[in-house]
């Protein structure tokens, strides 16, 4: 009876194991009411809802130092969670990695990952810092090239000089550094493009729209306007039509995301171009984090840092069922198809590698 109870007890144990949900808790850069962010946090947790792991949401609403707070009140409370997962907005990775010494919380770096310099100093000083257990960014570089070429291609081929003026995120975010590159990258190609200048509008709309303002009386014969999300798109779309310039027609516009706003835009032909997409790498990264969980090797390609091609150029048939599959609460994604739960040790996570078509 002995020998049969220990068997039961033991038995019972790996199920008990597995019964307990992982706990994630990310460090959301942005704002409360911020589409991007919220879309991106809300993606998250359709993945966990369907993976059977509990997530909670802290916004640090574009403020470094309240990100450090939060990161430090998880790292260093009372009830820690199994994973951290934080963006190096601002560049507060580092400091955060440091707090995550020997406190037994995993970190997983999402959307913004270390610069070069940074993770240098952090090899340098291995005692020092806690473990990454893996980042995944956008193809944020090729976004931003891409989208200068089919902005391009809209206009029509003549001799005539084109001028370009460009909106950047914050300096300090690697993203819109990557963003940025890619499009000067591109104004190799056309030698007939100006680019007047660079203006770093912080994400924002209203930044973008007085800062448009000034650009058309610097500029006013603008023909491509590249930003490097929707928000500062749309802000600047209103300075233009507020002078008669009608976006889609006398002016072509790009920019970053898919917000139901942006969708329409692109739908309607005011955004020429529309790159998104990138509001899936949180999921993706729980997917990651749901197999750690289990043991699995979520580092099965020998690499611990991976930049996804998530972001595709959404075409105005794409918009469309964009648009739908956001009324959906699981976006119509089967998360734990993607995992490599019962999958042979070759699996390889496809969304690594590919567009997730959905």
């Amino acid at each position: 009876m002995l020998k049969a109870l220990c068997q039961s007890l033991c038995l019972g144990l790996p199920l008990a194991a597995s019964a307990q949900a992982a706990s994630v808790v990310f460090l959301n850069p942005g704002h409360a009411n911020e589409t991007f962010w919220t879309s991106y946090s809300r993606f998250m947790q359709a993945a966990a809802d369907e993976l059977g792991m509990t997530l909670r949401v802290e916004y640090s609403e574009r403020d470094a130092t309240l990100a450090m707070n939060q990161a430090r009140a998880v790292l260093k409370g009372p009830q820690r969670p199994d994973y951290l997962v934080l963006v190096n907005e601002q560049y507060v990775a580092p400091e955060i990695i440091r707090l995550s010494q020997g406190t037994g919380v995993k970190l997983f770096l999402v959307n913004n990952g270390l610069t070069a310099s940074q993770a240098r100093s952090i090899q340098a000083q291995p005692g020092k810092y806690g473990q990454v257990l893996g980042t995944l960014t956008a193809n944020d570089q090729q976004a931003g090239f891409r989208m200068l070429h089919e902005m391009v291609a809209l206009l029509p081929r003549d001799n005539e000089p084109i001028d370009l003026v460009a909106f950047a995120g914050v300096k300090t975010t690697p993203a819109s550094q990557l963003r940025e590159e890619g499009m000067r990258q591109a104004l190799a190609d056309f030698p007939q493009v100006r680019l007047r200048q660079v203006v770093y509008g912080g994400w924002s709309r209203e930044r973008a729209y007085e800062q448009a303002q000034q650009l058309l009386l610097r500029y006013p014969k603008t023909r491509l306007v590249w930003a490097a999300n929707d928000q500062m798109a749309l802000g600047a779309m209103r300075a233009f039509e507020e002078t008669g310039r009608q976006p889609g027609r006398d002016v072509v516009f790009g920019a970053v995301n898919s917000s139901p706003e942006a969708l329409r835009a692109r739908i309607d032909g005011r955004l020429g171009v529309l790159m998104g997409g990138h509001t899936t790498l949180g999921g993706w990264a729980m997917v990651l984090l749901h197999d750690d969980a289990l043991g699995l090797d979520v580092n099965r390609d020998g690499k611990h840092e991976h930049t996804l091609p998530v972001l595709q150029s959404i075409d105005q048939a794409k918009a469309q069922r964009w648009l739908k599959l956001l009324e959906r609460d699981d976006y119509g994604v089967d998360f734990q198809h993607y995992s490599a739960e019962g999958r042979p040790p070759s699996y390889q996570y496809p969304f690594l590698t590919s567009p997730v078509d959905y």
